[in-house]
């Protein structure tokens, strides 16, 4: 079956389309997708993984067609960020 691996990380972005034995889990997608050898700052111990923006664990069972996303921690307190609001200047009062 096909599957897919997305990753966004720091320097690159990567997509990669692969073919797998059914049945196949998560965690097998992503070691034979080869991308843990492309990224090694992923730690799948750690980093959360998904399928089509919904979290599942490594064990879980894959279809034909699904995109498995690997999440980077959130680096920053999005409460602490300030928010620009598209078309405001900061200058106009």
């Amino acid at each position: 079956m096909q599957i897919a691996v997305a990753y966004a990380g720091l320097a690159k972005k990567y997509w990669l389309r692969l073919d797998v034995p059914e049945p196949c889990t998560v965690a097998e997608g992503i070691e034979r997708s080869g991308i843990l050898g492309l990224c090694p700052d992923i730690r799948l111990e750690t980093q959360k993984v998904g399928v089509f923006g919904k979290a599942v664990k490594l064990d879980a069972g894959l279809r034909p067609g699904d995109r498995i996303e690997i999440y980077r921690p959130i680096i920053c307190d999005p409460a602490t960020v300030p928010r620009k609001n598209a078309g405001e200047d900061e200058d106009d009062e």
